[in-house]
């Protein structure tokens, strides 16, 4: 005889522990709404996902960079937001100009520099700390963060050190309604203590504090040149949201950190000897992997000025 099984009139109550990120349809939007992907004549695009990352082939970053080329390579990084380059053996000089053809390079008092104050140099390995292994956007703690970056790796450890990057434009897209509404209009705090008191002595921050004081920049800010509705918070710099109670702030931006986490809004690049990244860094987040101890990994980067958020 078969037995009969009772059931409830409902389901129990029972709650997940964290809905800042739940299975199921993402929206994936590598373009404006009511564009179309246009071809690219100059070059070979490859994408490395469905939303964002390309490698650029056919360009030699050694040669002249005409109008033209700049304008398409250009129209590329918007898209994609972080474009590759394969085999480029150039030197710092060479990033630099490049990255001038873009715009005013930019200095950072807290990294230590390369060639000049315009290269930022992470050497690293031989011990595993390491700063740059969680999700951030470079440089929020200034009135101006960077436009964007180029980096290349001088050392590339055998295994391991590659670089994931997450689409900002996407991860507001896919956010609830009711926090798109909780967010509206709303600007948070950015601060450069709390990114780089981790690993830097108190008495150079004591140096840098007043000249670079907390800055106010929107939650959601509007990208200058797609349009593009972008979450511009991150835990490395964003330290409240302003006008809210810290216990309210604090819950808001525990769940905006965690939407870069979604990997279909991320690309992970392999970096190679002589491999060169350009990333949009109004667009994006990124996080440089820890996991190549004891081998050494050393990096430059070369930023761009950019503008105020809006």
């Amino acid at each position: 005889m078969t037995a009969m099984i009772e059931t409830t009139a409902g389901l129990r109550d029972s709650a997940a522990v964290d809905t800042a990120l739940v299975e199921g349809p993402r929206t994936l939007r590598r373009l404006p709404e009511g564009a179309s992907a246009q071809p690219y004549r100059l070059f070979e695009v490859r994408p490395l996902g469905a939303l964002i990352g390309a490698e650029i082939h056919g360009v030699d970053l050694r040669e002249e960079i005409g109008e033209e080329l700049r304008a398409e390579i250009h129209r590329a990084l918007l898209e994609y937001k972080v474009v590759f380059f394969r085999d480029q053996p150039i030197d710092s000089a060479r990033q630099k100009a490049v990255a001038r053809m873009w715009g005013e390079l930019e200095t950072n008092p807290f990294i230590d520099q390369g060639d000049d104050a315009h290269v930022a140099r992470f050497a690293k390995g031989g011990t595993p700390p390491s700063y740059e292994n969680v999700w951030h956007t470079d440089v929020t703690w200034r009135e101006r963060p960077a436009m964007g970056a180029i980096l290349r790796l001088v050392e590339v450890p055998p295994v391991g050190g590659d670089t994931l990057w997450a689409d900002m434009a996407a991860a507001y897209d896919n956010l609830p309604d009711t926090v798109k509404e909780r967010i509206e209009g709303r600007t948070a705090v950015h601060d450069v203590i709390p990114g780089f008191s981790r690993f830097l002595d108190e008495r150079r921050l004591l140096e840098w504090q007043d000249r670079f004081p907390p800055v106010e920049h929107p939650v959601v800010r509007t990208h200058p040149e797609t349009g593009r509705r972008t979450l511009f918070v991150n835990v490395s710099f964003t330290t409240r949201i302003v006008g809210m109670e810290r216990a309210e702030s604090d819950e808001i931006l525990r769940f905006l950190f965690q939407q870069a986490h979604a990997p279909e809004f991320q690309v992970r690049f392999r970096w190679e000897r002589d491999s060169v990244a350009f990333w949009d860094n109004r667009a994006t987040q990124h996080y440089a992997v820890n996991d190549y101890h004891p081998h050494p990994r050393i990096a430059e980067r070369v930023a761009i000025v950019g503008d105020r958020p809006f």
